[in-house]
């Protein structure tokens, strides 16, 4: 089916009375944008965006797509209805993910890295490798409006997920090298506290806080592991994803990187990519006690972002290394569909807004 017969059948189920699902955006790190119209679940566009393009927000009203472009130390803002890149703004070496809060755009940088992005075959090397360098990593505040990068913050070194508080008081960071967590204050940027993750595991990647605000949870990717931490940024709890070390299990659960929870809160899904070449599997908690209740086999490669439709009834999972996205029934854990999208998809988020891994609902 082609890209017209596809848009004429989405106009055709709308016309007759269904609700408008929205449309998802994809980066491939090979370049662009890839949409899919949520109410076929078919790609029927592809957005430019900067070279290797990895982290991706929406602004509230959808207008602008934002990608973080490792290749070219920036991010570019592209306009959704005219595909055409309005801004490119440097932000500083190796950007990586992005949060958008109303008309500012935060993004991680990573001043240790050479900021080439590996040749096209090569990209488990960057994934395998570690760096040791400690020199402190830099959220880069953009203001969308004015059109440039208005301040920096200080993080630790290779940092990885931001969230924001419920109160909007706070950011939240996730720091690999150093194995540390750090909260600063929203406004200034200060430092209000580093949380060591060490005695619990290694390498922090994903951050997400609970529906309600009081507890946020963060993957240890090394360790094969989450911690819980309360609104004080006291660990509660340490949960581990690879439960079953047999043959045939061995990789399941391994790597935890994207974490979200249910929009009711309920339910905790973890993305884990099972290691290099190895299928992913998307890990299910109850989102109140922690306890392991599901797993979606996915037999898709390096899972690593996901988020929910706008309706809430379908997870989308981007697997970069088997270019795809999964279609998950949000209730029963199926996999409806599977979505072709080439060039190594990475982040994944919604308009309307949806929760995910890479964003929260509007």
């Amino acid at each position: 089916m082609n890209l017209i017969k596809i848009a004429l059948l989405s106009i055709f189920l709308i016309g007759c009375g269904e609700t408008d699902r929205g449309k998802a955006y994809i980066t491939s790190q090979e370049g662009g944008i890839s949409v899919i119209d949520l109410n076929t679940m078919e790609v029927i566009n592809k957005l430019n965006a900067g070279g290797y393009p990895r982290g991706i927000g929406i602004t509230k009203d959808g207008s602008y797509i934002i990608t973080a472009n490792k290749s070219e130390a920036s991010i570019t803002v592209t306009n959704e209805k005219t595909n055409e890149i309005e801004k490119n703004i440097e932000v500083g070496i190796n950007p990586e993910f992005v949060r958008v809060l109303n008309d500012q755009v935060f993004v991680s940088t990573e001043p240790s890295s050479t900021g080439k992005p590996p040749a096209k075959g090569e990209m488990h090397k960057e994934e395998e490798e570690d760096d040791d360098d400690r020199t402190p990593a830099k959220i880069a505040v953009v203001d969308l409006v004015e059109g440039k990068k208005i301040r920096e913050i200080t993080a630790g070194p290779e940092t990885e997920g931001i969230e924001f508080s419920k109160d909007g008081m706070q950011i939240i960071v996730t720091n690999e090298a150093d194995n540390t967590i750090t909260v600063h204050d929203f406004t200034s940027g200060d430092l209000l506290k580093t949380i060591q993750v060490e005695p619990y595991g290694l390498r922090p990647r994903g951050i997400k806080v609970s529906p309600d605000g009081n507890f946020y949870v963060a993957t240890l990717e090394h360790s094969d592991n989450f911690i819980i931490l309360d609104k004080e940024f006291n660990h509660v709890k340490t949960v581990k994803t690879q439960h079953d070390v047999s043959e045939d299990n061995k990789h399941k659960g391994k790597s935890p990187y994207g974490v979200s929870f249910s929009p009711s809160g309920d339910r905790l899904f973890v993305a884990a990519s099972g290691g290099y070449k190895k299928r992913s599997s998307l890990e299910v908690y109850d989102g109140k006690t922690y306890e392991k209740i599901n797993r979606v086999e996915t037999e898709g490669r390096r899972c690593w972002h996901f988020t929910f439709t706008p309706d809430n009834k379908d997870i989308l999972l981007a697997c970069g290394r088997s270019d795809e996205v999964l279609v998950i029934d949000a209730k029963d854990l199926n996999i409806k569909k599977r979505i072709p999208v080439t060039g190594i998809p990475w982040g994944i988020v919604t308009y309307p807004k949806a929760l995910g891994s890479l964003d929260q609902a509007s």
